[in-house]
């Protein structure tokens, strides 16, 4: 598969991803971790990758639940 049909397949799902890089890195440099024993909120890189994770997880989650009830709603139409 070529990358560019690659993108466009899962252009929602990639968007969404960055988008929860980007929340999860605001969410590090506006509430954080403020005396650094936090494992995870004390560092941005690891913020950034648990919000693009959750992003993509729930993501792919609700995608797939509007596909399948789009092709429920297909069958019960004819």
């Amino acid at each position: 598969m070529k990358i560019k049909e690659f993108v466009n397949k899962n252009r929602l799902i990639i968007i969404l991803t960055v988008a929860g890089a980007i929340g999860g890195f605001l969410y590090w440099k506006f509430v954080g971790c403020l005396s650094g024993t936090c494992p995870i909120k004390s560092k941005w890189y690891l913020m950034t990758l648990w919000g693009a994770a959750f992003a993509y997880l729930g993501g792919s989650i609700v995608i797939d639940a509007v596909v399948r009830f789009r092709e429920k709603k297909e069958k019960s139409v004819r």
